[in-house]
């Protein structure tokens, strides 16, 4: 998993974390990113963890300070940093052994190149004012994602998510539960997880089709639908649906609906009881083995392996 790569930074003592704070003080994005870590903080003392937030403005007199990761967050790509504080921004960034971007500050870090080539969660509202310089990054609809040692989270609520991830990742599941019970927080959404919004807000009106076919593929997931009879229900050939699949979501409507049925299995694994061949039925899987092998394929390890990861961190 890729987020596994950051338990190295749990030996650093104290491990410095720096959040370049660009947007609203009271925006989600910024809170739900910003409190579990602090949580995280007071739960494992200055001598394990420590958080600094600074304005973009704030680097000038800091030239030799060290930080282990470093994430520029904003809500609202409006507020654009100018460009030379874009350039010392980036320039901090780069210089920490893990960083990136959350909300707004994924598309201002692909504007300049720092996300060239990247798999970046850039937040669905912004894909419109994605330039030529950010389309050199690989935008993917997902809550956020690691790509080497860059993370790029959407921002909104998932900020929340992509912060327990971290703290999971750097201090383990029990620091972890101690926030989210704090917190009431239930469950932590995966990375793998879609912008469910996204997809609504970018094609409803313009690609009511895509809408419709998505929305009958989330409605059956334990009775699976042929790609010709969601072709036929929407009102398309399939050679059309397909076209629009490739052209909007970069895939075949078989493999996006593959994938949505396993990443509900993957949600069942580790948030409820049921055995794992009941899981492979309610999604939609009559053989065993077709299911354990199109698991591990998309998540790189099997249902059987999943579980036991759940269990493990109990």
């Amino acid at each position: 998993m890729p987020f596994e790569d950051l338990a190295r930074l749990a030996q650093e003592k104290p491990l410095r974390v720096l959040l370049i704070h660009a947007g609203e003080p009271d925006a989600l994005t910024w809170s739900g990113l910003y409190q579990p870590l602090r949580l995280a903080a007071k739960i494992l003392g200055p001598e394990r963890l420590h958080v600094d937030v600074r304005h973009p403005d704030k680097f000038a007199s800091e030239a030799q300070r060290h930080w282990h990761l470093v994430l520029l967050v904003a809500d609202e790509a409006q507020a654009a940093l100018r460009p030379a504080q874009l350039r010392v921004v980036s320039e901090r960034c780069r210089s920490a052994q893990f960083w990136g971007g959350v909300g707004a500050g994924v598309l201002w870090l692909a504007d300049c190149g720092a996300l060239n080539g990247v798999r970046s969660a850039l937040p669905w509202a912004l894909y419109a004012e994605v330039d030529t310089a950010a389309e050199h990054a690989i935008l993917i609809p997902n809550l956020y994602e690691m790509d080497g040692n860059r993370l790029t989270c959407c921002g909104g609520a998932a900020s929340i998510d992509f912060a327990l991830t971290l703290v999971e990742s750097m201090f383990g599941a029990g620091v972890q539960a101690q926030i989210k019970e704090t917190l009431c927080i239930d469950r932590v959404r995966g990375r793998e997880e879609r912008q469910r919004v996204a997809l609504q807000a970018r094609f409803g009106t313009l690609q009511p089709k895509l809408s419709e076919a998505v929305t009958l593929m989330e409605a059956n997931i334990e009775e699976p639908l042929s790609t010709d009879d969601i072709a036929n229900l929407v009102g398309l050939s399939r050679r059309q649906l397909e076209r629009l699949f490739k052209q909007y979501l970069d895939s075949l409507p078989s493999r996006y609906y593959l994938e949505l049925r396993l990443r509900r299995a993957r949600q069942l694994l580790l948030d409820t009881n049921y055995s794992i061949v009941q899981v492979g039925l309610m999604c939609g899987f009559s053989s065993g083995s077709h299911f354990s092998t199109a698991f591990g394929a998309l998540f790189g390890n099997t249902p059987r392996e999943e579980r036991q990861r759940k269990l493990s961190t109990r």
